[in-house]
Order: C-alpha cells, then structure tokens, then sequence
C-alpha cells in the first residue's frame, strides 16, 4: 500500500496512533500510566542535590528532578513541565522552560519574539504567517513559533491555533497555587498525532482500523529484537537497564563491502527501529565490521538519518573498542511491555 496513513484506535482500553508509511510502521504512539511529556505541575521544591546542580521537586504523581537549578529554596513553589519519560525507579524529568505546543503554533513564555519554521522559505507565505500572528498576539508578553505545518494552512485554523495556546500560557502562567498540582496534562496519542503528522496523509478511525491495516502485524515484530536490512543483514536491539544495545550483523553477505553495507543500512533503519519501539537513553552500537576510513561515511549517514527524526539524539562518536554512541532524549514510552501486555 503506497502513501501515507494515520490510524487512530485503540490497544485494549488504550488509546494508540499509528502512522503507515508505503505499508510500514513508520511511528507508532500509545498511551501510558506515566506522566506524558508536556504535563504541566505547579510543583515544591524539597532537597538540592550537591554536586549535580539539580533539585528534587514534589509533584501530584511522585518525585521530580530539575536540573540547573538557581535561585531555588526548599518550599518555594514553582511551574515545572514533564520533558520526557522517567526511567524506572527515578523521578519525574522536568524543566522550568515551559511550552505551550500545538499543530500550528508553540507559545513561549518569557521569550519573547516572533518566529516562523526555516523550512518555509516562501517570503510572500512568511509574511502571510507574520501578519496572521501579530494579528492575534497584539502585545502579548509571550513568544511564539509557527511551525512548518503552517505553510499553505487556511488562516482560520492557524490563527485560532495560536489563540488557543496563547489563552492556555496566560490561564496556567499567571497560576498563584500553593500545593502541588497538575496543571495540565500532555497530549494522548490521537492529539499527538494530529499535532505532529502534519503531512498529508489518509485518516482512518475506525474501530478495528489496527488490523485492517496490518498494524497488529508489524507490532508483533516490534515486540522482538530482530530488525531485518536490506541485503540480507539485520540487527538486534535489546534494552537493557543501563542502555540500550544495538548489535549489527552481515547475515549471508560475504563478499569484502559486507560490513560497510550492513552499517550504512543500520544508520537508514536505526532511526525507525528506536521511534516504532520507544526507545531512548544511552545507545551503543555494536557494529559490522569495517574500514577506518570509511567511519565518516557512516556517521553522515547516521546524521542524515536522525535529522528527519522527531526525538532528539545527540551522536556522541567512537568508543575506543570501535562502538559507536549515541544519546536519545526518552520523549517515548518503551512500548514492548505495554504491547506485552495488551496483546498477550
């Protein structure tokens, strides 16, 4: 099946989105019993901690961490936003730099400025984007950034887009509570969806819709550690507690490329196999093997490769026992226990 589908449904009582892409998961989301990243606290401060510079924070759902901390007091109460998912058996990741994010616009608060996405180049649509948001931001206090779902939206939609964030920022920045309390809460997968697939693409929502479009069939792989590449490779992901290990095999090609290939079409498939399932945090690759001389290649592949990836990943580079790391922001639940879970 060729093009591009969203599937809105459901995982047993959890809500799921999944994004098909020429009949292959490409981007699949479910829901969790953890704070979702975009949560919003007003949160207290209990304990710093020496040495790191961070802060642990009481919220309604359990402990939290900020990081780079300054200024703050035992009891102060401050706004926090969820920035990512909590490792097991640690707090709440947070940070004092709050955004209010939608399909077609990101309000900041205390950053001012108007801002537009640099993949619109088209003056004439940029000044269309400018005149819509000084329309609706008058002298606001607040910052805003149109996104690249922008270009060439109906005005209607954009601009209501930017009010409604623009109302929540005001309604939750000017909050004077004084116990700890959620706020907000981040989006479910279905509004996920809809504000981060913004390219063109066939809806469906129908109950049901996961099998019909072979999503059940494509989880089912993603429930396991075996990703096949092209050429007969194939690597292993396997998380562990401290990181996640990433194991790249040449399979039945033994001819002298084999191991270069193998890793160029690891650094293709790598960014898929992490978003479909996840995964985030520290990554080793363990990969084929190759050349010196040929390691700038495959990280310009890799770069080129995560560039396109919604998740953050830092390449950190090589390990003297020739792995390669990286680092990946946790803005995903680990799916493989909750597919576990719901399918059995």
């Amino acid at each position: 099946m060729k093009g591009r589908t969203i599937i809105l449904d459901h995982l047993g009582d959890r809500e799921a989105a999944a994004l098909m892409v020429d009949g292959k998961l490409d981007d699949f989301l479910i829901e969790s019993d953890l704070p979702s990243p975009g949560t919003i606290y007003r949160a207290r401060a209990d304990r710093p901690v020496k040495g790191q510079g961070g802060m642990f924070l009481s919220t309604p759902d359990g402990p939290a961490f900020l990081r780079q901390v300054k200024g703050l007091a035992p009891g102060q109460m401050l706004l926090v936003q969820v920035t990512g998912y909590a490792e097991d058996g640690k707090a709440i990741p947070v940070t004092q730099k709050i955004l209010f994010k939608s399909r077609y616009a990101i309000v900041t608060p205390e950053a001012p400025g108007l801002n537009i996405s640099r993949s619109i180049r088209d003056e004439g649509e940029r000044d269309r984007l400018l005149e819509i948001a000084h329309e609706v931001m008058g002298d606001s206090a607040h910052g805003l950034i149109l996104r690249s779902a922008c270009d060439g939206a109906e005005a209607d939609a954009i601009a209501e887009d930017i009010a409604a964030m623009a109302d929540m920022a005001a309604a939750v920045m000017s909050d004077d509570g004084s116990e700890p309390q959620a706020l907000t809460e981040g989006d479910t997968p279905h509004l996920l969806a809809w504000r981060d697939w913004s390219e063109s693409a066939d809806v469906e929502r129908e109950v049901g819709s996961f099998e019909h479009h072979g999503v059940l069939d494509a989880l089912e792989a993603v429930r396991g550690i075996h990703v096949p590449l092209s050429g007969g490779a194939f690597l292993y992901i396997e998380p562990t507690r401290a990181l996640v290990a990433v194991d790249v095999n040449t399979g039945s090609d033994v001819s002298l490329a084999a191991g270069v290939k193998a890793n160029m079409a690891c650094a293709k498939a790598l960014p898929r196999a992490l978003r479909v399932r996840g995964l985030g945090g520290q990554i080793v690759l363990d990969l084929a093997p190759m050349p010196k001389k040929d390691r700038r290649a495959f990280e310009t592949s890799l770069r080129a490769a995560f560039r396109s990836d919604g998740e953050e990943t830092l390449l950190v580079g090589w390990t003297p026992l020739g792995h390669y790391e990286l680092q990946r922001k946790r803005g995903r639940v680990a799916v493989t226990g909750i597919l576990n879970e719901v399918l059995g």
